[in-house]
This record gives C-alpha cells, sequence and structure tokens, in this order.
C-alpha cells in the first residue's frame, strides 16, 4: 500500500492521470456512537505487530541519498508521532528521530551535488526521479510529518532524555535553515505556493509548525505569512485552499474541491492526494490556526457521505475507482466525532499508519480503556 501510493504520487508529479468512471455515489453510511469505541490499548496492539516488520526498510530509506525515498518513510514518521500523541510512550518518538537524524545525515550542501541545478550552501538530497535534481515536492511530503513530530515533544523537552533533547534541537536547527529558509530562498512561487492543492498543504503545514517551534521572530513572521497565503489568498494564484472548497456535488453538506487552483470543474480533487490537504486541516484545527469546527465536519461529510466504502471512488465527487487509501489524512477527522471513529473501526482499508491515527482519535474522545 505504502509503494502504490508512492508511486500514485510520481504519477501526479508527471501529469499522469487515471481514467474516471463515472457512477452513481451510494447512500452514505450514517455515522453512530452506538458501536463502543475501541480503546488505544487496541489499536496499539495492532499498530505493535505491523509496524515492526516495517522498521527495517524504513531504516534504509532513512539513510538513502535519493529524496525520493523520504516519500514512503513520511507514513512510519506520521505514523511514530501519531503513537507518541496517543500513548505518551517517548519510544515511539525516539525511533522517528532516529530516521529524522538518518535523513539529515545523508543531507549534502547543494554545491557538492554534481547534478543539482541550485549550487548554493544549503543541504540537501537530489532525487533520480526527478532528472537527479534537488526536489521541494519530495523533501515537504516528509517533512510536513517531521515538524508535527517536533510540535509534539515541544511541551515537555525540557525534562524529556538527553538523546531525545539533542535530537529534537538538531532537527529543528536543519529544518529552519536547510527546508524552509533554503525553499523561500529559492523562490517561494514555484517551490512553495505549488501549483495543485495538495503540495501547497505541505509546506502549510510545515511552516504552521515552524510558527510554533522558531524562537527566530522573522521566522515565525515569514511561515506565518505562508499560512495565511495558502489558506486565504495565493500570491501567484489566482485561489487558495478555501477559495478551492464548494459544496459537494450530491451532497451540499459535504466539500468539493479541484486540486487545480481556480478549476470549478471536472470531478475533483483524487482521494488518494486529497489525504495531503485533510492531513493538514486537522493539524491546524488541533493548533487554533484558522480552520472552524464547521468546516472540518463539512470534510467529515466528503467521507461517509461520498468516499467511504464498500466501494472506493477515485475523487471526492465520489466518482471513479481507487484502493480506498485514506490513512494519510481523511482518518483523523474521527478524532473530532465518535460516530465517524465508531464508523472506521470497520473500515476495509487499514496498516499500520490508520492504526496509529486511530489511536489518537480514540485518546481524544476519551476511550483509553
Amino acid at each position: 500500500m505504502r509503494a502504490a501510493c508512492a508511486l500514485l504520487a510520481l504519477a501526479a508529479v508527471l501529469g499522469v492521470t487515471a481514467a474516471c468512471m463515472r457512477v452513481v455515489p451510494p447512500d452514505p453510511p450514517v455515522p453512530t456512537a452506538s458501536q463502543p469505541l475501541l480503546p488505544v490499548s487496541h489499536w496499539r496492539g495492532l499498530f505493535d505487530a505491523e509496524a515492526a516488520a516495517n522498521d527495517p526498510e524504513s531504516d534504509r530509506l532513512s539513510r538513502s541519498r535519493d529524496s525520493f525515498d523520504f516519500y514512503t518513510l513520511a507514513y512510519s514518521i506520521d505514523e511514530l508521532a501519531s503513537m507518541y500523541e496517543a500513548t505518551g510512550d517517548v519510544g515511539y518518538a525516539r525511533k522517528a528521530l532516529r530516521f529524522t537524524r538518518n535523513m539529515i545525515a545523508s543531507a549534502r550542501p547543494s554545491a557538492s551535488l554534481p547534478t543539482s541545478s541550485f549550487k548554493d550552501s544549503y543541504q540537501g538530497w537530489v532525487s533520480a526521479s526527478n532528472s537527479d535534481d534537488e526536489t521541494p515536492l519530495y523533501e515537504s511530503y516528509a517533512w510536513r510529518y517531521v515538524t508535527r513530530l517536533l510540535r509534539l515533544l515541544k511541551p515537555g523537552i525540557g525534562t524529556a532524555p538527553g538523546d531525545v533533547r539533542a535530537d529534537y534541537g538538531r532537527a529543528l536547527a536543519f529544518t529552519e535553515t536547510n527546508i524552509v529558509d533554503k525553499w523561500r530562498a529559492r523562490g517561494p512561487n514555484e517551490h512553495i505556493y505549488r501549483s495543485h492543492t495538495h503540495m501547497a498543504a505541505h509546506w502549510a503545514s510545515i511552516a504552521l509548525d515552524v510558527s510554533l517551534l522558531t524562537a527566530d521572530p522573522a521566522r515565525r513572521a515569514a511561515c506565518t505569512e505562508i499560512v495565511r497565503n495558502i489558506d486565504d489568498h495565493l500570491p501567484n494564484y489566482p485561489s487558495s485552499l478555501r477559495k478551492q472548497l464548494q459544496p459537494g456535488r450530491t451532497d451540499p453538506r459535504a466539500y468539493w474541491w479541484s486540486d487545480e487552483w481556480g478549476v470549478t470543474g471536472g470531478p475533483g480533487q483524487d482521494v488518494g492526494h486529497g489525504n495531503g490537504v485533510i492531513a493538514y486541516v486537522v493539524e491546524a484545527r488541533d493548533t487554533n490556526a484558522g480552520w472552524s469546527p464547521e468546516e472540518l465536519a463539512r470534510f467529515a461529510r466528503t467521507l461517509t457521505g461520498l468516499i467511504s466504502g464498500p466501494r472506493y471512488p477515485e475523487f471526492v465527487d465520489g466518482t471513479g475507482s481507487d484502493n480506498g487509501w485514506i490513512a494519510d489524512g481523511f482518518v483523523k477527522l474521527g478524532r473530532y466525532d465518535p460516530g465517524l471513529q465508531a464508523t472506521l473501526q470497520s473500515y476495509g482499508v487499514q496498516n499500520s499508519q490508520f492504526y496509529a491515527s486511530m489511536a489518537v482519535n480514540a485518546a481524544r474522545l476519551g476511550a483509553r480503556g
């Protein structure tokens, strides 16, 4: 599943689109809280059993000098951050920090990368998937979850074990300079305010977190501006995340949106990449960064009314057919609604990242067991 998602993402970068088969959306399932919510311990057990098998591959990916490998690694960092959030067990955070430390160790100064088109003093990686050049998409896809991890760690970092404090400081310093400052200096219109909603949402996530993490007032102001621009008024496109959102085609209580700025036709955002939008707005809501409960409820209606099983549509208007991947975003909406969480408990496409987000949802809803 993780490899499939990475290939889907690469297809989007290359401009490959899937054929859309229009079908009549089924009647939406009605969330009910009558089903008991499974506790954090249930999801932790499922997660631990599956995640242990992924660790060797995640470790290998974290040591790569090809940034496309960080695409798949991103899921491991996100799920480990979620398990830390749900349980408070610093062992999960320590493992995610180790993967982050490995990525940082594999970075090289741009000027020393023979195939880089930038050749500056910032550190980074190239990728064979993008003409052996440095690629903001691949870096931002993983780093939005690095910054989420750091934000979750920040409240207790003063009393955290020494190795965790050291890794936290190293990761934050690298992020500020070699992720945020680097791509801002190279041109935000091209590299941060990206051409698709989900790509820009990755940067909104990073900027939001860094605005809450950094001690530098100028960097905080710059990151706050990035978030505001992506949410409300992009400087280089006639739209923004909020301006993209329209009433659902068959359910006006849901949201419909296109992944292309300013586009109001077609089937809309594909569900797989739409996860990136949801992953951002959930964290923005949780940090009081401007997204309202009503907006999150409309996204939840998109999930329950248009794109959930037993048939898994490709697009947010409920058309097409896909693999049902929601572990990278939509599942996180369950943290706000016990009825939705109960519905998600029997969702048909689950993996370790799904289990970790369900553990957070359960913890937030008080289902600790």
